[in-house]
């Protein structure tokens, strides 16, 4: 009889973060020292980038590691965990917003065959709340979910629908959060918000392909700003190949 396969049911950032957990345990990065840097860290673990930022993210909050933007990622002083967090840190930022493109580039296609004038009115009412709240200095988080959602109720599809809404709130996990709370300024908003309008244009203009292309297109550009090349927008901002987890 054949043996069942085991499948390893940990994300692939929490399997990095266990192997730098690891070389922290046995000694290989002492305490207060610098991790090498992320290109070449990235390297000595034969993983992305993008996996291995993730994965820092998820040392930090559980407080193995201190990472200091511009300069680089620091073993904490305090002894640090020798087994994996306890507490759920959710899904893998990246993945997330891969899973999103997948599936909210078909709603929109469907949304768009269907599109009411009534819909169009409150998409436009919440690009209208986003640049407000930016101007105020919020994060208009609750009107972008109101923008995607509108689009996925639109597809006459409830099922797609809730895996819209479900894949969005997925943001307020921890690693989430705290990869938001590091790259998320006015700034990347109102680019979020440019994009959300061509998605609009789209719609507005009864053409699914421009409308899956553009909502394609800020997904991509959401996940580089998140965890693909994510850049310092400061008089010091690093080059497009640096990461402000590295010096």
């Amino acid at each position: 009889m054949q043996q069942p396969k085991f499948v390893e049911s940990r994300r692939l950032y929490q399997q990095v973060a266990d192997q730098i957990r690891a070389l922290i345990h046995t000694g290989d990065f002492a305490s207060g020292t610098r991790l090498p840097a992320e290109r070449e860290l990235a390297q000595q673990l034969g993983v992305s980038r993008p996996s291995l930022r993730e994965a820092l993210i998820a040392l930090e909050i559980e407080g193995s590691v201190e990472i200091r933007m511009g300069s680089g990622v620091y073993v904490a002083t305090t002894p640090g965990r020798s087994h994996p967090s306890p507490w759920p840190m959710g899904e893998s930022p990246s993945e997330l917003v891969q899973a999103r493109a997948a599936v909210e580039g078909a709603v929109v296609m469907m949304a768009c065959a269907r599109m009411t004038p009534e819909t169009l009115a409150e998409l436009r009412d919440t690009l209208a709340s986003m640049k407000a709240d930016i101007a105020e200095g919020r994060k208009p988080l609750e009107h972008d979910r109101r923008f995607h959602l509108a689009i996925a109720a639109q597809s006459g599809n409830s099922v797609l629908a809730r895996i819209v809404g479900d894949l969005f709130d997925e943001r307020h996990s921890p690693i989430s959060m705290q990869l938001s709370a590091r790259f998320e300024t006015p700034e990347t908003w109102n680019r979020a918000v440019a994009e959300h309008e061509a998605i609009y244009a789209a719609l507005e203009a009864s053409d699914p392909l421009l409308a899956q292309s553009a909502m394609r297109m800020h997904l991509q550009a959401s996940k580089e700003r998140w965890v693909g090349r994510p850049r310092r927008l400061d008089s010091d901002a690093l080059s497009e190949d640096e990461s402000p987890l590295e010096s």
